[in-house]
């Protein structure tokens, strides 16, 4: 199945309505911004892309192939609402779950793959979305395949409580396993990148990288502030911040990421 008939299947239609572009406030045909890579034409903003958007900028040509794909969540903890709210973002994405895992191939090396997206209550990390990435560790570290992960979350997802604050360590130790086995894991930090997801598997990867200007960080700016009592500097939990003060080891703009994993991805495959 084509990347493009799996993700009609899920949204029982193209979604390419025009979108609003949040810094200028301008509408923008959607097939201008797919020529711009879900840029903003006018401002040069970047707009967040979905899961579908990514997969196609990324993935080769008909190599994309689904894993865990049916894994949906429940109501573990009774949470009130939280019922309604999954129904009403599977609604709106046409997803299972917040993540969207498989493998690849990527400038013609096989790669397992894993997209979160953010239309899905916020990409926050609930049992669902941290099994689901420690399944696909699980796999690339036993088909010997590297990983690479388009990271963005608002952090654990409150409506699981504690079970979801456990995902971040479950997660970290597939993360591991893999490491140790002598596998790459290359992360893209997207806007935003924040909380539980920050503090585990979106930092831990071999080489970091980052689209520009995202907000990667723990806890929110105001919440440091009102802490420490200090005003933070300009641009703080900016991927420029993050970049100068060695947190991250590249900002890559969205038009050059292919090339840039693919490269990455082909000196690891020589070492």
């Amino acid at each position: 199945m084509s990347l493009k008939d799996f993700f009609k299947g899920l949204f029982g239609k193209d979604s390419q309505e025009p979108r609003i572009c949040k810094k200028c406030n301008e509408e923008i045909k959607y097939s201008d911004l797919k020529a711009n890579h879900i840029i903003c034409p006018k401002c040069n903003a970047y707009m967040r892309m979905n899961a579908f958007e990514r997969l196609e900028a990324i993935c080769d040509a008909e190599t994309f192939s689904p894993v865990d794909e049916e894994l949906t969540s429940n109501n573990i903890i009774n949470f009130p609402e939280y019922d309604e709210k999954l129904e009403k973002a599977k609604k709106a994405t046409g997803l299972n779950e917040a993540v969207v895992c498989g493998t690849c191939s990527i400038g013609g090396k096989k790669t397992a793959i894993f997209v979160m997206d953010s239309a899905f209550m916020m990409a926050s990390m609930g049992s669902v979305v941290g099994e689901k990435i420690t399944r696909l560790f699980e796999k690339a570290t036993t088909e010997k395949l590297p990983v690479v992960g388009f990271v963005t979350s608002g952090g654990a997802r409150m409506q699981e409580g504690i079970i979801s604050l456990m995902q971040m360590a479950k997660v970290s130790g597939a993360v591991k396993r893999h490491n140790d086995a002598g596998l790459l894991y290359i992360p893209v930090l997207t806007d935003p990148t924040t909380g539980g997801i920050t503090a585990s598997f979106g930092m831990l990867g071999d080489i970091i990288l980052a689209e520009p200007k995202a907000l990667i960080g723990f806890a929110g700016a105001r919440v440091i502030e009102q802490t420490t009592g200090e005003k933070l500097p300009k641009g703080f939990q900016r991927a420029e911040f993050l970049l100068e003060h060695g947190f991250i080891d590249a900002i890559v703009d969205r038009k050059d990421l292919k090339d840039t994993l693919s490269n990455l991805l082909a000196i690891h495959a020589k070492a």
